[in-house]
């Protein structure tokens, strides 16, 4: 690996530079968090969403495609190669949902809440895969969430959707060894610009906060180091893991309860 300067902690550096990067749902949010984090570290970044914005840096590239659609979601992976030349990570970050009642959530709903976050990730991987695996390797992280691993009350769909999601990287993790790695990062709460649409105003926002043992909600940059580290050479033996960075976890509340 050539030393760098970007991505750098205790005398580690993680130098990407020359790697071609992918982020779905990169113009915003976790995604662009994780985006900029790959730019630090001297890759070249891509990212896609259905709509543009016009705040990107001016060496990032834009794609856009509705990647619920399984030729939409290749054809753009395909794009990217096309204009870069290769591609050698790819960050299945596009995801979410509004909230929903389990009981009367409507199908309509249920399908595009499922598609967006399980099978959207798995048309990139498929196509992506396909091209590490000419070009000699590469890394896929699909960012999941901890609805995946626990109950998800008014997000179910989205929750169902999550936890598919990491039993499709425990598999292609194995599957598509030894030139492309497969890995997770469930994410906890992250602190974005639409937090507020989550949690409420900032008091809001600190009750919450006091909940987590690390004492803040997560930042995009915090889940684009681990989306850098999986997709660096220093994870180089690591395929079909789950890394949960959540800052230790929800208190359990028996515990609160318990003490009155």
């Amino acid at each position: 690996m050539r030393p760098g300067t970007s991505v750098a902690t205790m005398g580690v550096t993680i130098d990407l530079a020359g790697q071609v990067v992918l982020v779905t749902g990169g113009t915003r949010g976790v995604g662009r968090g994780i985006a900029q984090r790959f730019a630090d570290a001297g890759a070249t970044v891509a990212v896609v969403a259905r709509t543009a914005v016009d705040d990107l840096p001016q060496n990032w590239t834009f794609h856009t495609a509705d990647l619920r659609d399984g030729e939409m979601a290749s054809a753009v992976v395909d794009e990217v190669v096309a204009t870069h030349g290769r591609i050698d990570a790819l960050i299945n970050n596009a995801g979410g949902s509004p909230p929903a009642d389990t009981a009367t959530a409507s199908p309509r709903f249920t399908e595009r809440i499922v598609a967006l976050n399980l099978l959207s990730a798995i048309y990139c991987a498929q196509r992506a895969n396909h091209h590490m695996q000419l070009s000699g390797g590469g890394s896929i992280v699909n960012v999941a969430s901890v609805a995946g691993l626990r109950p998800a009350p008014t997000v179910a769909a989205y929750g169902a959707a999550k936890a598919g999601l990491l039993s499709f990287t425990a598999t292609a993790g194995q599957e598509w060894l030894p030139n492309v790695r497969v890995n997770a990062v469930t994410c906890g709460m992250v602190l974005t610009e639409q937090a507020a649409l989550h949690y409420g105003d900032d008091a809001a926002l600190s009750r919450v906060a006091d909940t987590i043992p690390m004492g803040r909600l997560a930042s995009p940059g915090d889940i684009g180091n681990v989306c850098v580290w999986l997709a660096s050479p220093l994870s180089s033996y690591v395929s079909g893991a789950n890394v949960v960075a959540h800052g230790g976890g929800d208190r359990p509340p028996f515990l609160d309860a318990a003490s009155g």
